[in-house]
């Protein structure tokens, strides 16, 4: 006789979240089970596409099926009943906020890599430079055509690679002009972006914040779900001080911070490959330390890394001796942002096997 329903939770109870510490039955991140000819189609209360933990927990929730001697039919699904926000964006799952605490750091550099990388993997993902003042992501990602816009008058982003972007500096004339704006004008941009354009479906929106504390990084906080920050640092101390001061603000706005990534952590010397710690070693592990946040990844200075200028992301270079750093941090930042939306389920959703949620359509 073919295995129940009921009795393929049971099995499913042998799965645990290696984060979360606890099995996916007993975290509600089980929506639904249902067998149909020899098919089992589970609904997932996941919510990171292509995060590695995720895949991971995937591969042995189909072992467990399999054996039980069915074909495996995963779907993912979250809503309001998980406790994620269906009324601002709800076409984005994710937005994450890359910041950092002072200018000069390589935050764009990162973000707009975290941006390919997630990409790369085959993820749907968007870009919003926030940084009116300095807008950058078009240097590294140019944009295959210029904005569009519907009838509403929502903006349309263009492409860069994949990536669906929008910056200031594709509103500007020339790549010179400076973007001379006072802070009223500064928050009518920042909410035309915020809140006007049309991305469409996206499983990640990385929004690339001015460097420090200011309107822009309060009004991104008041005005969108932030799943998690991303916080940018160097090993000097100056840098770092400001960074204590980042992370501050974003716990003082209960947002998540997925972890800090340490740039410009060593210089590889491209003739020996020999590693120098030029502005320290080790700067980053006193906030991990004092905060209690993850450290995502040291990236080094290199010469093709933010330094001539040159267009593309190199996460998505094969040939660059700094693509495996990079790919650790958005592997690192996936396995974060999935952790969060997991521990949210976890806090909103009571399991109950007579009380199951309805399948949701193909992810």
């Amino acid at each position: 006789m073919s295995i129940t329903e009921h009795e393929l939770e049971i099995k499913l109870e042998g799965v645990e979240d290696p984060e979360l510490g606890d099995d996916i039955i007993s975290l509600g991140l089980v929506n639904d089970v249902t067998i149909d000819d020899e098919t089992a189609r589970i609904s997932l209360a996941f919510n990171a596409p292509y995060a590695p933990s995720e895949l991971e927990l995937g591969n042995r929730i189909r072992e467990v099926i399999q054996d039980a001697g069915l074909e495996a039919d995963l779907r993912a699904h979250v809503g309001e009943d998980h406790g994620f926000d269906d009324e601002v964006l709800p076409r984005v799952r994710n937005v994450i906020a890359v910041s950092s605490g002072k200018g000069g750091v390589g935050k764009t550099t990162v973000a707009a890599n975290l941006a390919a990388g997630l990409d790369k993997r085959g993820a749907n993902v968007g870009l919003l430079d926030a940084d009116i003042h300095g807008p950058n992501v078009p240097q590294i990602l140019p944009p295959e055509s210029d904005p569009g816009v519907t009838p509403n008058e929502e903006i349309v982003p263009p492409r860069s690679d994949g990536v669906r972007i929008i910056s200031m500096g594709m509103m500007m004339e020339d790549d010179d002009d400076p973007a001379i704006l006072r802070g009223p004008m500064v928050n009518k941009f920042m909410m035309k972006f915020l809140e006007g354009v049309e991305w469409g479906r996206l499983d990640y929106l990385i929004v690339d914040l001015p460097p420090g504390t200011g309107d822009a990084t309060l009004n991104l906080l008041q005005s969108m779900p932030v799943t998690g920050s991303v916080v940018v640092t160097t090993p000097q101390e100056m840098a770092l001080d400001d960074t204590r001061k980042g992370i501050q603000m974003f716990n003082k706005h209960d947002t998540p911070v997925l972890g800090v990534v340490e740039n410009m952590s060593s210089f590889i010397c491209p003739s020996c490959g020999d590693q120098h710690g030029l502005f320290g070693t080790g700067g980053a592990d006193t906030i991990v330390d004092k905060y209690d946040v993850p450290l995502l990844g040291r990236i080094p200075i290199h010469p093709d890394f933010g330094a001539d200028g040159s267009e593309g992301a190199l996460v998505k270079d094969d040939d660059s001796e700094v693509q495996s750093h990079l790919e650790d941090v958005v592997g690192e930042v996936a396995d974060r942002i999935g952790e969060q939306n997991r521990r949210t389920v976890a806090e909103n959703v009571t399991y109950e096997p007579t009380n199951k949620l309805p399948t949701e359509t193909e992810d």
